[in-house]
């Protein structure tokens, strides 16, 4: 194995460790505390990644029932709107049956005719 055009037989004990404290100052290999620290935090991460979905489902369940909730209120709303307007189209003919009543009533309710 040659290493920067050198052979790792030639360079010998010192080199070897010059260079392992070369790779460590570039980051190329890092302690087992930096590590388990490294894992630590990716924990951590996953951790709040997993509780942020478990807001986000919540979240999404109860504006689901929310919005359910609403469509059958609007169903419903809808229904006693068709009703009322049954009514309202009902009450010319209902008010004229009366007004023809009542002329009848009166006519019925007058003196005798001679």
């Amino acid at each position: 194995m040659e290493v920067l055009g050198f052979r790792a037989v030639d360079l010998g004990a010192a080199a070897l460790v010059g260079l392992v404290v070369l790779m460590v100052l570039r980051g190329q290999l890092i302690t087992r505390r930096q590590h388990e620290d490294m894992i630590a935090d990716k924990d951590r991460q996953i951790a709040a990644e997993r509780e942020e979905k478990i807001t986000w489902r919540e979240a999404h369940r109860v504006s689901e029932e929310a919005r359910h909730t609403a469509q059958e209120q609007a169903g419903e709303m809808f229904e006693l709107s068709r009703f009322a307007a049954g009514v309202f189209a009902a009450l010319p003919r209902a008010a004229g049956e009366v007004s023809s009543r009542a002329d009848v009533d009166q006519a019925s309710a007058g003196p005798p005719a001679p």
